[in-house]
This record gives structure tokens, C-alpha cells and sequence, in this order.
């Protein structure tokens, strides 16, 4: 499966400027500013993976780190940031990097690296909980949580809303979600999903019905929402 992985950087023009043993794989590679990228602009772009350039503006890379982590909640993707071996000792992780590589790295150690975060963060390829603000879906047991309260869902609203959180931020159209959740041999119609999206929300309650938006004449999306600062 395919990562989306978005550099912050305002100096590298691409990850191998940075990172010359960066591996060949099934990377989507986005770049954006270092500076003025805002958390909700993160939102369309739904990343697996941030990769922050700490490699030659420590205080703006720390600050990124920080804002991010600070601005949204569970649904963060993980945070890796680059920094040269000068540097390791400089950087403040704490304030919210998942990781740090140096620009030496070879690329087995950055494979290593970046299969600890898919663990860590339920992007592998085993069955994880996903936790996205208030919400926490467990695929392995059909549990689903909503700050902490249980909800009681039928096995289609549960694999529907699966479908969704494992995909925040991404439209699924109505089409894609009839064949992905109920199969290519279901003979209803897309007012199917409609009234299952009604159920979900009307489970979830109106604090968090929000939480599956409508988009018009197309269908559903999961919005991963940042947090006021």
C-alpha cells in the first residue's frame, strides 16, 4: 500500500536532498513550506508520514513539531524529522517527533525506521486499533469507542464506519462505499448507504456526529478535525 508522505522543508526540493538513501517504494512524495504550512491545510493531503527538514532551521523545525502536535489530536500522522549528526543532541523531540533520522542514514536503517512508525501508528500490515480524536475503532475485537463509551453497532455499520476511519480526510463516494463494504453481488442501491451514514451518526450523538461529513452529491468523508489553539 502506497504512503503519502509530505516534507516540510523551505531549502530541500525534493526527499533525496535531504536524505540521498531514502528507499525506492510505494511513496506518494509531497513537499510544502516549512514556515507557513498550517495544521488544517494538512487536512486535503491526508499524509501517512510528515517528514520535517530539521537540517538547517532547528527553531522553525522544533516550532512545526510542536504546532502540529499541539493542533491536532490521536489521528496525527507520525512525525519524522531529519537532522544532521551535528544535531541530533540540539533537537528538542519531546516536543512531539515520533522518530529522527540523520541525512547519513543508510537506507536500511530508514526502512527500519519507517516500519516502526507504520507499527506504531496502525498503518502496517496487521490489524491495529485506529484512534482518530474521540473516536477508537478496534478492528480485531468490532469494538468501537467514542470518548471512551462503547457504541453498539450492526456488523455493516461497524465495517462502514471502519471503512471510513481508515481513510480520514479521503471522500468515498457512495458507489465505492456499497461495493467496498457490502460486496459487488449486493443488488441495492446507494440509498443504502445513506441510511446506514443516518444510524452512525445518530449513535454517535450530535457532539460528535460531525465527525462523518457530507459531501454533496458525491458521498462520505471521516474529517480528522485540529483542535483550537
Amino acid at each position: 500500500m502506497a504512503w503519502t508522505v509530505l516534507l516540510l522543508t523551505d531549502a530541500a526540493h525534493e526527499i533525496g536532498d535531504i536524505l540521498p538513501a531514502f528507499p525506492m517504494g510505494p511513496w506518494r512524495i509531497q513537499r510544502a513550506p516549512l514556515k507557513t504550512t498550517e495544521p488544517h491545510k494538512l487536512i486535503p493531503i491526508h499524509p501517512d508520514l510528515l517528514i520535517i527538514d530539521a537540517t538547517v532551521d532547528l527553531e522553525t523545525a522544533e516550532e512545526t513539531t510542536r504546532s502540529l502536535a499541539l493542533a491536532w489530536e490521536i489521528g496525527l500522522p507520525p512525525i519524522m524529522v531529519v537532522v544532521s549528526q551535528d544535531h541530533v543532541t540540539r533537537f528538542r523531540f519531546e516536543l512531539g517527533a515520533d522518530d529522527f533520522v540523520t541525512t547519513n542514514a543508510s537506507t536500511g536503517e530508514i526502512n527500519a525506521r519507517l516500519d516502526q512508525l507504520a507499527r506504531r501508528s496502525g498503518r502496517g500490515d496487521s490489524p491495529s486499533v485506529i484512534k482518530i480524536g474521540d473516536l477508537t475503532v478496534n478492528p480485531e475485537n468490532y469494538q468501537v469507542y467514542v470518548r471512551g463509551r462503547p457504541l453498539d453497532l450492526t456488523y455493516k455499520e461497524f465495517e462502514l464506519l471502519k471503512f471510513l476511519a481508515q481513510r480520514p480526510g479521503r471522500v468515498c463516494d457512495r458507489d465505492l462505499l456499497l461495493r467496498e463494504v457490502w460486496g459487488y453481488d449486493y443488488y441495492g442501491g446507494t440509498r443504502t448507504v445513506d441510511v446506514h451514514i443516518r444510524r452512525l451518526r445518530a449513535k454517535l450523538g450530535a457532539e460528535h456526529e460531525a465527525l462523518i461529513e457530507t459531501i454533496r452529491n458525491v458521498g462520505y468523508r471521516l474529517v480528522p478535525r485540529p483542535r483550537e489553539i
